[in-house]
């Protein structure tokens, strides 16, 4: 997680308000489930999204989720597993998908091991969220030009790359956020090497269902 100004200025970006539905891919520790529970209200509502793909490596990640859910006061979180391309047809359409250091993987052989592309996980993307609701994607930048070449070896991807796969699934691009921008950062280091670990230069985009 970031500092409290960092946090609330990636809130603000996602558009994530009281009322919100939240479809949080990849919780991880559950950092930011939790948060977008308090932010949503009980009139939101948050699905902390466990790949698969995830959840066959990390064995207790969906448990550990469950828990979240019945803690007092996160009856507006609910946990949900499906492989990564089949976003469950249950949840309810979405206001704002968050994808947090993740997109990458969808370029490595434990994501791909499944069948799972990029192509694929964002056309879902696109069925599970209401017109006008927000795909928001915050990740490791690669070296411009480097495509998806590193994703595997450093787990970092050309900000251009994520940009055209996501706009070749209908998105439009409606907001790039610059807050976690490091320019000492040389991309030529893999993001848990501890020179880089938390400081890596990170994008964020924000896009669009129109």
């Amino acid at each position: 997680m970031y500092d409290p100004s960092r946090q609330s200025e990636l809130i603000q970006f996602a558009r994530i308000g009281a009322g919100t539905t939240v479809i949080d891919v990849y919780p991880g520790d559950g950092g930011w489930t939790r948060l977008f529970s308090d932010i949503v209200g009980t009139h939101g509502r948050v699905y902390s999204f466990v790949p698969t793909e995830i959840a066959d490596l990390k064995v207790d990640q969906l448990d550990h989720m469950r828990s979240i859910a019945k803690e007092s006061g996160r009856e507006n979180i609910e946990a949900v597993s499906a492989d990564l391309v089949a976003i469950p047809d249950t949840l309810e359409p979405a206001d704002v998908l968050w994808l947090h250091l993740f997109y990458h993987d969808m370029h490595t052989k434990l994501i791909q091991k499944k069948g799972a592309t990029a192509a694929d996980f964002n056309r879902a993307v696109h069925e599970r969220l209401k017109p006008g609701g927000y795909y928001v994607i915050v990740d490791h930048a690669a070296l411009p030009g480097t495509g998806t070449n590193d994703a595997q070896s450093l787990h970092r991807i050309d900000p251009a790359s994520v940009r055209a796969e996501v706009e070749a699934a209908g998105f439009v691009l409606d907001g790039e956020g610059s807050m976690l921008r490091n320019n000492n950062d040389a991309h030529s280091t893999k993001v848990f090497d501890p020179l880089i670990k938390g400081e890596t230069d990170r994008f964020a985009f924000r896009f669009v269902r129109v």
